[in-house]
């Protein structure tokens, strides 16, 4: 797998990439490039999308104000990862702006906030979680962008849950105290999700109803209670050490349809 070339900026890039195509970048994206990063005609960096791996790409300056990057080769093709959900009772702005960061940083493919009986924050902004997707995203080296979910009650979410997905959910009364040893029930699992609840905890309902699920693990993190956002980086860690991509795994390569090359 190619390594990581950190010596460049990384830029998101919404439109198709292969080789010769020239993007007008957007307003704020070449501002960004021109005024704040001080690049000149011909500078170079990568620029990604989600779906066709990385490229690299260099800055044509076409008129007064318009933009361009022309696409020149690929760096590094798409890879898929852990086929991993992340479910997660809304925090205020800025520690929910951190989770999401931080999901994306483990891998997660998908962010999902659900509703419970103590959730605090009943909305969450998905334009600006998606904004911050994409931060962490070009960041950190990651060429997979989670799908951003509007908010919905746990119980619709339970209520239409697929039998072969398996649901990791952290419970400081879990009976299995050793987290690797309570995760190994789920060990070859393919599909995985993982909810982490209000600070004020599952209501009596919501922990049976969990319980009924066909594939569970109760998740303990330790004698100590964490708040939220504190847990969600834990638990993925955790998740993806025993059951997923951080197992040693390498992520598969992904073709032209989103999906595993021979």
């Amino acid at each position: 797998m190619p390594r990581y070339d950190f010596t460049r900026h990384r830029l998101y890039i919404a439109a198709p990439l292969d080789a010769g195509r020239r993007v007008e970048l957007a307003r704020e994206q070449a501002n960004y490039l021109v005024n704040v990063l001080r690049m000149t005609e011909g500078g170079e960096i990568l620029a990604f999308n989600g779906r066709d791996g990385e490229w690299t790409a260099k800055l044509v300056l076409a008129g007064r104000k318009a933009v361009l990057l022309e696409i020149l080769a690929r760096q590094r093709p798409q890879q898929g990862g852990t086929d991993l959900h992340y479910l997660f009772a809304p925090l205020k702005h800025a520690r929910l702006d951190y989770m999401v960061q931080k999901a994306v940083e483990m891998g997660v493919g998908r962010l999902l906030p659900v509703l419970t009986r103590h959730t605090q924050v009943a909305r969450v902004n998905r334009e600006r979680m998606r904004a911050n997707v994409i931060e962490a995203a070009e960041q950190c080296g990651i060429l997979r962008l989670p799908e951003v979910e509007d908010e919905a009650p746990l119980e619709t979410i339970l209520g239409t849950w697929p039998e072969d997905r398996w649901l990791v959910y952290c419970d400081e009364n879990a009976p299995v105290q050793n987290p690797m040893a309570a995760l190994g029930a789920a060990a070859g699992a393919t599909k995985l999700a993982l909810l982490i609840g209000p600070e004020g905890g599952f209501d009596e309902s919501e922990r049976q109803r969990l319980l009924r699920l066909p594939r569970v693990v109760r998740l303990s993190l330790g004698p100590r209670i964490l708040r939220a956002d504190t847990a969600a980086v834990a638990a993925l860690a955790l998740v993806q050490a025993v059951l997923g991509d951080g197992a040693g795994d390498t992520p598969a390569e992904l073709d032209a349809n989103g999906q595993p090359t021979p």
